[in-house]
């Protein structure tokens, strides 16, 4: 799966540096001005941000669900049960000092 986010993503750069070049020939061929390019730059950033963002999220939402089924603990869970042992060690001690 790693490799398929991988590919996913230098494909996604791939493109962003062809548009660049894209923008960057109009103006030069002055059918696009400087101003026009880096507003248009920007936007394409903008949406290339937004879209790392929703692969962020969608691949957090496929590996949460893939370690559900593996009935694996996850960070709450192991976070729940450290506290937990801790509450016990706290019990323990103060048992063997009221002794």
């Amino acid at each position: 799966m790693l490799e398929v986010v991988r590919k996913a993503l230098l494909a996604g750069l791939g493109a962003q540096e062809r548009a660049k070049e894209f923008v960057e020939e109009l103006v030069k061929k002055g059918e696009l001005n400087q101003s026009d390019a880096a507003r248009l730059m920007n936007e394409m950033i903008a949406k290339a941000e937004k879209s790392s963002e929703e692969i962020d999220r969608k691949i957090s939402d496929i590996v949460e669900k893939t370690l559900d089924k593996l009935t694996l603990p996850g960070k709450k869970d192991v976070e729940r049960l450290e506290k937990t042992i801790q509450e016990l060690s706290n019990r323990v001690k103060n048992l063997e000092e009221s002794r």
